[in-house]
């Protein structure tokens, strides 16, 4: 009976030990895909084609949804080469910032998805709000975005 309870014992440790690794580890890959989101619009804000595409696997897909003014849910989807040259090609008489206003990030393996929220902001005054959806992949210890889709509204934006 010794011996089992000691086995137990030492079963239960081990699991434990376990779980306080993966904690640590999804920490840190959590806060390594909050820093790639980061980068990437530290990037969309200095217009910096570089930094963004730094962020990005070799093929992105981007999409948006809302509604439209009559009211219909409106989807579509966008090249990213041709998103990187609406921002670079931005002249320097408009200011923009998106402005990141919470993260909800889960990571599992080689996953991640993180849900962004934000607001708009176009020559200092509000534009719209939403979501951002990230969906990212680990490559080989490198966390790139895969995926983009956000939502973009103006209710409910401002009220906290």
């Amino acid at each position: 009976m010794g011996k089992l309870f000691c086995f137990m014992t030492l079963l239960i440790l081990g699991v434990s030990a376990r779980a306080q690794v993966s904690d640590v580890s999804d920490a840190s890959s959590k806060e390594e895909v909050k820093r790639v989101i980061e980068t990437f619009f530290e990037g969309f804000h200095k217009q910096d084609s570089t930094i963004i595409n730094s962020t990005v696997a070799d093929q992105v897909v981007l999409q948006t949804t809302g509604k439209n003014p009559a009211g219909k849910t409106m989807f579509r989807t966008e090249e990213f080469s041709k998103f990187i040259n609406s921002i670079v090609s931005i002249p320097d008489s408009i200011r923009f910032e998106e402005k990141l206003t919470s993260f909800s990030i889960q990571v599992d393996r080689t996953m991640a998805n993180a849900w962004v929220g934000y607001e708009f902001w176009l020559n200092g005054n509000f534009s719209h709000c939403g979501i951002n959806s990230f969906q990212l992949v680990n490559f080989d210890g490198e966390w790139k975005i895969i995926y983009l889709i956000d939502t973009r509204g103006k209710e409910g934006c401002l009220e906290k």
